[in-house]
């Protein structure tokens, strides 16, 4: 099979989908090759909630919050904490930020996405300073949206034939000799016949490492521990495997960062599995408590999400032995505060329902509560801590619960709540309050809500297991999105975008990531790797 292509793209993410878009604009010939079936075309983007980060947006402006690069570029640094060699990584974010509006944000636009009006505050820092203003800017429409507003527009390119989609199309080998990559080797897995394609130019868009099991625990950060969790969900991609990785890596690419990785620590078991350890990240309630796997109150900080998810995952995974934890509350909590990462999880954003949207926002997610709590094997109900105790137990994970420590954990929490404002002494009451200044927040959060309150049982317990996302790290390359071997020089003919270069440079983010930048470093890498293609074949 040796068709004339002028570039091999390698994923059907939206990474993939945006460099075969712009190359094709420019007349280019462009072969996608596919793992996944064609609905599943757009990739993980098309399952996100579609948040997005940029810096001095219309959004921002419109809300009056000053915001400008020097400042992004501050928190960026200080949240990183880049290593010494860590050049092209840095040179990445530096560019992000400095060109988020122009080739990024008004790029996106141009095509047709919309962006809902308030922006979201998330990653603000606890010991590491974050986002010191609001630059979460979801898609509307989810990023389901953003993912078929571009399968759109490259459908126009597909009926020219500039472009074309093979599926179920595993690469497994670069074709490499005298220092220049010149087409793939794989196979199609739905009749297990052999492919040979040849181009001048091979494009690696297949994603991260955090869809396999293995690469995870291979690569786990020793900054969370020196074992990985038992269990850990499955919030990635199931073809995420960094078999491309390791191929890169064998014809003298750089692959770098890989234990850097954007893992979550409240996943729950998806209620209708479509992969091995398929899992949903929760957005982890506010008024909620934060346990251990014995289910007394993490601690003497206690755990509260919205500040620095790095840290979550650390402090869950310090336990020394059963590395989970369990979010009590009631329903008057879950019903005003649970929230699910996702465009599955969000219909009213995914679908642009904006009256629904707002009784969502209003009068809380009463199909999402329900569902979880009916088909959910991670949520149990009680009309009395005991009973919880009780029940939590039957799942049968492995730690025994103290019931009467967390019985009274949770009462002295309570009690706090009796006292006058002046006299009370909780960080988690702290934290809310901080948070609630902020609009996007406080239509999201309680005020004051005790969890042993009659008026709003039943109470309820989630076992939250640490479920894995993005790999942070990935193939090294420069700014023109060519990889880099060992030495640092370009490899001829070899390009690398989106999550499998570490959303660029091989590791743009560092050590943690200020939310947002995931999508928006898929879309920017690869209109610089198209940029520098249609370059170099004019």
């Amino acid at each position: 099979m040796t068709d004339d292509y002028d570039v091999i793209v390698i994923g059907g993410g939206i990474a993939g989908i945006v460099t075969a878009l712009e190359l094709a604009e420019k007349n280019r010939k462009v072969l996608i090759l596919d793992r996944d079936e064609p609905d599943k075309f757009g990739g993980l983007a098309k399952e996100s909630f579609g948040g997005m980060f940029f810096v001095d947006s219309p959004q921002q402006r419109k809300a009056g919050i000053k915001d400008d690069a020097d400042l992004a570029w501050r928190d960026w640094q200080q949240f990183a904490e880049f290593k010494e060699d860590d050049h092209w990584p840095r040179v990445f974010a530096k560019t992000y930020i400095e060109r988020s509006i122009p080739d990024l944000y008004e790029a996106v636009t141009a095509r047709g996405v919309t962006y809902f009006p308030v922006v979201n505050w998330v990653e603000r820092g606890m010991y590491i300073p974050g986002n010191s203003v609001p630059r979460f800017h979801l898609v509307w429409g989810t990023g389901q949206e953003l993912a078929n507003v571009y399968i759109n527009h490259l459908s126009e390119q597909i009926k020219n034939k500039q472009v074309e989609v093979r599926f179920s199309h595993k690469v497994s080998e670069l074709e490499y000799q005298a220092g220049r990559v010149s087409g793939v080797r794989g196979a199609n897995e739905t009749n297990n016949t052999p492919f040979y394609f040849e181009a001048q130019v091979v494009v690696v868009a297949a994603g991260g490492i955090n869809g396999s099991d293995v690469k995870i625990r291979q690569h786990w950060q020793e900054e969370w521990g020196a074992s990985a969790p038992e269990t850990i969900l499955n919030g990635s991609h199931q073809y995420a495997d960094g078999m491309m990785h390791d191929e890169v890596s064998r014809i003298g690419g750089n692959v770098t960062n890989l234990d850097r990785m954007w893992n979550y620590a409240a996943g729950v078991h998806h209620p209708r599995p479509r992969k091995p350890r398929h899992g949903l990240s929760l957005v982890p309630s506010k008024s909620a408590l934060w346990m251990d796997a014995k289910g007394r109150r993490i601690g003497p900080e206690p755990l509260v999400s919205g500040y620095d998810t790095w840290e979550l995952v650390k402090r869950v995974c310090e336990q020394p032995e059963h590395k989970y934890s369990w979010a009590v509350m009631n329903r008057k909590i879950a019903l005003k505060e649970l929230a699910i990462s996702g465009a599955e999880s969000n219909p009213a954003v995914r679908d642009k329902k904006k009256i629904s949207f707002i009784k969502t926002v209003l009068f809380g997610n009463k199909p999402l509560l329900q569902d979880m709590l009916d088909n959910c094997v991670d949520f149990v109900t009680a009309r009395s801590v005991e009973e919880l105790a009780e029940k939590m137990n039957a799942l049968g994970t492995g730690a025994d619960i103290d019931v009467a420590g967390m019985k009274a954990d949770i009462e002295a929490y309570d009690a706090q709540l009796d006292r006058p404002l002046k006299y009370r002494n909780d960080d988690q009451l702290r934290r809310i309050s901080h948070l609630r200044q902020y609009r996007g927040d406080r239509v999201r959060t309680l005020k004051e809500q005790k969890i042993l309150d009659d008026d709003a049982l039943p109470l309820i317990a989630i076992r939250q297991f640490v479920i894995s996302r993005k790999s942070l790290g990935g193939i090294q390359t420069n700014l023109e999105g060519q990889v880099m071997d060992t030495e640092g020089y370009p490899i001829e003919g070899l390009y690398a975008v989106g999550e499998a270069a570490g959303f660029g440079g091989g590791g743009m983010h560092g050590l943690r990531a200020l939310e947002g930048t995931f999508l928006g470093g898929c879309v920017l890498t690869a209109r610089y790797a198209a940029e520098a293609i249609n370059g170099d074949l004019a």
